[in-house]
């Protein structure tokens, strides 16, 4: 048994037309709940990218702006708990700072109470502070809650040393450490995101989200993505 914080995208979540496509989010789910039928714990943290990236107008302030994605991520946190409801998972919504009757307030422990109750508890709103992204949100969180690794669930199936949309001769890796991530700059998180888990030897999981069952193939270690190692 094990307890993992999983990241998806915000992109990763919608379909060419609407913030949403519903037999994604299903499909996310489906996998979720034999996750959680093995005995593992589960966090999620999503990112607002379906909504709002960043400033969009140099006429808005940076702040503003990013308390705009973390709203964003907030709308997207309730929207895909619904949808896992709907297949019986039990879940809660926590953030950093209150949203009335809309989520609950973070606490490590009732996190983990939660977790260990069999729910899947939502992670939204980031840090709850500007200038930092929802990955160090879900670096943050999987170290608060003492989860045992991230999933970091992309459109790109692991870590190259380059942009293979750009670069056809890059070179995927299997597995590297979290020094080399930081060393020869790759963002699999962001730099913030990356030193966190480094200092907190924090392990890290990437794959396609789009890849036949590649949560739970993830989770089993037979999958196709790179594992991040913290020596």
């Amino acid at each position: 048994m094990g307890r993992i914080l999983l990241k998806l995208s915000g992109e990763a979540l919608a379909d060419a037309n609407r913030h949403y496509d519903d037999a994604v989010i299903l499909g996310i789910a489906k996998q979720v709940k034999q996750i959680l039928e093995d005995g593992n714990q589960v966090g999620i943290v999503i990112g607002g990218g379906n909504y709002w990236r960043g400033r969009t107008s140099e006429n808005i302030d940076r702040t503003k702006a990013d308390q705009i994605g973390m709203l964003a991520t907030i709308m997207n946190c309730i929207y895909v708990s619904e949808l896992f409801r709907s297949t019986g998972i039990d879940t809660r919504i926590m953030t950093p700072f209150a949203c009335s009757t809309f989520t609950e307030l973070f606490s490590k422990d009732n996190a983990i109470r939660n977790m260990e109750k069999g729910r899947v508890v939502f992670f939204a709103g980031g840090t709850g502070h500007p200038y930092f992204s929802t990955d160090t949100g879900v670096v943050l969180r999987a170290i608060e809650v003492e989860a045992d690794g991230i999933y970091l669930a992309k459109a790109i199936d692991g870590v190259y040393d380059a942009d293979p949309k750009t670069h056809p001769e890059a070179k995927k890796y299997d597995t590297l450490t979290i020094a080399e991530v930081i060393e020869k700059n790759l963002q699999v998180v962001d730099m913030t995101a990356s030193i966190l888990a480094r200092d907190n030897k924090m392990p890290m999981w990437v794959f396609d989200l789009t890849e036949e069952n590649s949560i739970v193939k993830a989770l089993s270690g037979n999958f196709n993505g790179t594992k991040v190692t913290v020596e």
